[in-house]
């Protein structure tokens, strides 16, 4: 089963020029999904994973489910002013602009085994601030998880030449 044949493709969305990758399809499609959340699973199984973090919005989808499937916590990582309870937050870059980030103080215990989830990378800024999040609460960073990776967006570089550990299912070159 190739994940990379159930992600759809929708061209000149959200702007002229741009090749969305859209994980929906692979998402309604029971083998896909399946596929999907064994593949990540099986390579962090053996790992110690004490919490899954996901994305917001669709590394929760992917998130929640390995989160289940290891035995570990899950945590969402949301857009500013989204979380309840009192959160640190960390500032990123957009095309357009700047966004930010949050998450729980209570989320992370410091020592935590963490494995990073969502559905791509692109340019990196999400995940980036992400790392910032967790690193400053003292989590351990085993790995950034993606379904998805745009390595001609250059995240995926940049983010290893700051030495992190990326890990995706799928690329597309456009």
């Amino acid at each position: 089963m190739s994940i990379k044949s159930h992600i759809r493709t929708i061209p000149h969305y959200p702007h002229e020029g741009i090749m969305f990758r859209d994980i929906t399809t692979l998402l309604k499609d029971p083998v896909g999904l399946r596929a999907t959340i064994e593949e990540i699973t099986q390579r962090y199984r053996s790992k110690k994973i004490d919490k899954v973090i996901g994305i917001e919005s669709r590394g929760f989808i992917i998130g929640a489910p390995v989160a289940y499937a290891l035995g570990a916590g899950f945590v969402p990582i949301r857009k500013q002013g989204k979380l309840p309870a009192e959160t640190i937050g960390c500032d990123y870059q957009l095309e357009y602009g700047c966004d930010k980030v949050e998450i729980h103080v209570d989320a992370i215990d410091k020592g935590d085994r963490v494995l990073l989830i969502d559905d791509l990378i692109a340019t990196g800024g999400t995940m980036e601030a992400s790392i910032k999040l967790v690193q400053e609460m003292g989590g351990k960073i085993i790995e950034c998880c993606f379904v998805i990776d745009l390595p001609d967006v250059g995240g995926s570089t940049r983010l290893r030449q700051q030495g992190h550990q990326l890990y995706s299912l799928c690329s597309f070159d456009d």
